[in-house]
């Protein structure tokens, strides 16, 4: 790869990771069709894109703790439901076929996207909901779906986290976009990128350009949803999950 190719990476994740950390998810849709278009198969694409996608929620992170966002007990419920499901949808996505998992996941991130548009109200007040065991036990397993998707297949699923903490938590998106970036993007990520680097190759002489412009992304994503706010946050999410949708079903 020459110097160019570097520059085409750098600005590519730059750009995919500054929206994905301003709606909650979604640095997928440009990313790793760029990296399967630059010549790298589907299983090395994906687990290069996942160790990438770490350094989103270092950027993201970075700026989150100045903002001091993140309850720790709830920080923890994320970590503890979602991680095993992003180790087991790691270890599993290699018997299952890439076209059938995306063109599913991609109706249900369109669905993502209409639900939040025809709910003017969803997640513009922060309203806390759910809060009992029969709550937590529901949210939990939520969010271990969720993360069986996120081992799996990368595209859009930090919209999901983002939309269910909104829809069953009853976050505001601000906050919820907050818990996203720091726990899928740098946690649930990091223990994807770990499994997949186990399993597959990981295209290394790519990563300084795609790591660089993730963690500037990031840090510029989340100040964006900072300083925005819901209503903003709310919109970009919606283009995003349409996008991500359209293009999960098109292949």
């Amino acid at each position: 790869m020459n110097g160019f190719e570097h520059i085409i990476l750098f600005v590519v994740a730059l750009v995919a990771n500054t929206f994905s950390a301003f709606a909650g998810g979604g640095a997928g849709l440009i990313q790793l069709p760029v990296l399967i278009f630059l010549g790298l198969p589907f299983p090395l694409a994906l687990a290069t894109h996942k160790v990438a996608s770490v350094a989103l929620g270092i950027g993201a992170t970075t700026r989150y703790l100045r903002e001091k966002a993140l309850n720790f007990r709830f920080a923890l419920l994320l970590l503890l439901s979602g991680v095993p499901g992003v180790i087991i949808g790691a270890n599993i996505i290699i018997y299952v076929p890439d076209r059938f998992a995306e063109i599913a996941l991609g109706f249900l991130t369109l669905g993502l996207g209409v639900y939040s548009w025809i709910k003017p109200e969803l997640g513009q007040v922060h309203h806390l909901v759910h809060r009992d065991v029969a709550g937590y036990v529901i949210g939990s397993a939520g969010l271990f779906s969720i993360g069986l998707l996120n081992g799996s297949l990368t595209s859009g699923t930090g919209l999901f986290v983002t939309l269910w903490l909104v829809r069953w938590f009853g976050f505001d998106y601000k906050r919820a976009v907050a818990y996203t970036l720091v726990l899928v993007g740098l946690f649930w990520n990091g223990s994807g990128a770990v499994t997949l680097g186990l399993l597959s190759d990981i295209k290394w002489s790519w990563l300084p350009a795609l790591l660089i412009g993730s963690v500037l992304g990031g840090y510029l994503g989340a100040h964006l949803a900072i300083a925005k706010g819901n209503r903003w946050i709310k919109r970009i999410f919606e283009i995003l999950t349409l996008l991500v949708g359209i293009k999960l079903i098109i292949g």
